[in-house]
């Protein structure tokens, strides 16, 4: 068990506590705060950030530790994420009294280019969205935060993994789950830390394993990895994928590429 889940998870998977979504952490002065300033101060002031990051990593081909910690930290305080299979997503989503589907602020931020591929949930009738300032995607209030069902939502996110899509849950001050995101490695702001070896997200509580026996050797796992997690290797003149338990974010798109049903997820 992990010293987060142990911490916000009460000795369970943290997502998966119930009290993390409750009303009275809505209650949470700091919360409102943050959530009314989330576009900005959060996700365009890191994209700016981020953009900086990455040239200096790419000069010194790392970055300074004292650095990366103070990363690591702040996000674990405010806003982050785990990788989490469908299977999570359905558990997750089935529950919750109302789901509303906007636009990608990472996206946003970066290109201007909108992509309703962010879900937040709420299991309480005070919904935690509501402060969000939509205005930032250039669209009034009441035109941002389409409501849908959970069966709509999980449909669609399943329908996003069809496309290489990863599936993240995230906190909005921790341990407050507030968002799953359906994002590629190169769009997420969370996604293009793991680049930097800046860990603002957990691997999932799942890795995949392939069966050997099914496996022809194909590479179509390893081509849809977004994770670079899969390899191949050979043994009496035969090819078989091989998955590095540590690289191996358990996302779940190997599973979904492979023609001969030779993946799955298990416990990691």
């Amino acid at each position: 068990m992990c010293e987060f889940c142990t911490k916000h998870g009460d000795g369970k998977v943290w997502f998966k506590n119930a009290a993390n979504y409750g009303q009275d952490l809505m209650a949470d002065i700091r919360r409102r705060h943050y959530i009314e300033g989330f576009f900005r101060s959060t996700i365009e002031e890191g994209i700016v950030t981020l953009g900086r990051l990455e040239a200096l990593y790419q000069k010194k081909k790392r970055l300074p530790q004292r650095l990366v910690k103070q990363m690591v930290d702040r996000a674990r305080e405010e806003h982050f994420g785990q990788v989490v299979t469908l299977e999570d997503i359905r558990e997750i989503v089935s529950k919750a009294a109302t789901v509303v589907r906007m636009p990608c602020a990472c996206r946003w931020a970066a290109m201007k280019k909108e992509n309703r591929c962010c879900y937040s949930v709420s299991y309480s009738p005070d919904a935690w969205y509501e402060g969000l300032d939509m205005e930032y995607f250039g669209l009034a209030q009441d035109e941002g935060l389409e409501s849908i069902s959970p069966e709509q939502a999980i449909a669609q996110m399943a329908e996003l993994e069809q496309h290489g899509a990863v599936h993240t849950v995230w906190t909005m001050v921790t341990p407050f789950v507030g968002a799953i995101c359906n994002c590629q490695p190169g769009d997420c702001l969370g996604l293009r830390t793991l680049s930097l070896d800046v860990e603002t997200m957990f691997r999932g509580e799942h890795v995949a394993q392939v069966d050997e026996e099914l496996c022809s050797g194909c590479g179509a796992c390893e081509d849809a990895c977004q994770f670079r997690a899969i390899s191949s290797r050979e043994s009496s003149g035969e090819f078989y994928a091989v998955v590095n338990r540590e690289s191996c974010f358990g996302c779940g798109l190997c599973r979904n590429a492979c023609p001969e049903g030779a993946l799955s997820m298990v416990g990691r």
